[in-house]
């Protein structure tokens, strides 16, 4: 793509904030800040990761992989905000289902030990998780208040912390699967997913190009129910005190 063609995509952005403007929404500031962080950010990270691919050195890598976890594990937390010690327990559940994904593609083969190929699938896997993390927090604050009744019921008849808030967990965890899930089910369908359709215009062969995004996505199956899971099981006991009452958090 040339530098005019770049260029040529802020009209997107004009039409953006022209529509704003009209229906007086008042995003006018937040669209322009969001577009120029985008593009620094993104033209940064193109040059750190062409330096590291030349570089092809195993420490470069783990360092992208562990600022790429800790600004996840930030993100995901703050659907959490109140709950203490929950961003030791995110970043353990992201941290864990990265290692055992890319364990799994480069244990059987599936991927090179190429940074070229860890890079990009450790961004989606954890981009994955920390999505799948913040649904998984927002939806146990809403469980905690909406079934408190139910859960210190059962505390009060004798089930353990662990046995109280179980159906609470499940819940929590389909519904931070469900748009992985529904995802899955629609691919191909309603949309053309942005690595595969990346791959065509790059001038990639059509079927090689799905190939590809069928590893991307069965990966993402695998890391959102990793992931939901994990944190499921690490920070369902911070909703309780050490005496097993359930916390009152605001």
């Amino acid at each position: 793509m040339s530098l005019l063609a770049l260029g040529m995509t802020l009209v997107f952005v004009f039409i953006t904030m022209l529509i704003s403007m009209w229906q007086k929404l008042g995003l006018e500031k937040e669209v322009f800040i969001g577009t120029i962080r985008s593009a620094v950010q993104l033209l940064l990270v193109g040059y750190v990761l062409q330096f590291v691919f030349q570089a092809d050195h195993p420490l470069l890598l783990l360092v992208i992989v562990a600022i790429m976890i800790v600004v996840a594990t930030w993100n995901a937390a703050k659907r959490g905000r109140g709950v203490r010690g929950v961003m030791v327990r995110v970043g353990a559940a992201i941290a864990c289902t990265e290692t055992v994904v890319m364990s799994l593609l480069l244990g059987l083969g599936i991927i090179e030990a190429a940074p070229q190929y860890m890079i990009p699938l450790s961004g989606m896997v954890i981009g994955s998780a920390m999505v799948v993390s913040g649904l998984f927090l927002n939806q146990m604050k809403r469980e905690m208040d909406s079934a408190r009744g139910e859960i210190e019921a059962l505390l009060a008849l004798g089930a353990t912390p662990r046995q109280a808030i179980q159906d609470a967990l499940k819940r929590s965890v389909k519904a931070s699967m469900i748009p992985t899930i529904d995802g899955m089910k629609t691919i191909g369908l309603v949309q053309l997913p942005g690595m595969m359709t990346g791959m065509i215009v790059a001038g990639a062969d059509p079927v090689e190009a799905v190939r590809y995004q069928i590893l991307i996505v069965f990966s993402l199956s695998a890391s959102a129910a990793l992931s939901s899971i994990l944190l499921g099981m690490l920070c369902y006991r911070l909703w309780f005190t050490p005496q097993q009452h359930l916390h009152s958090f605001k």
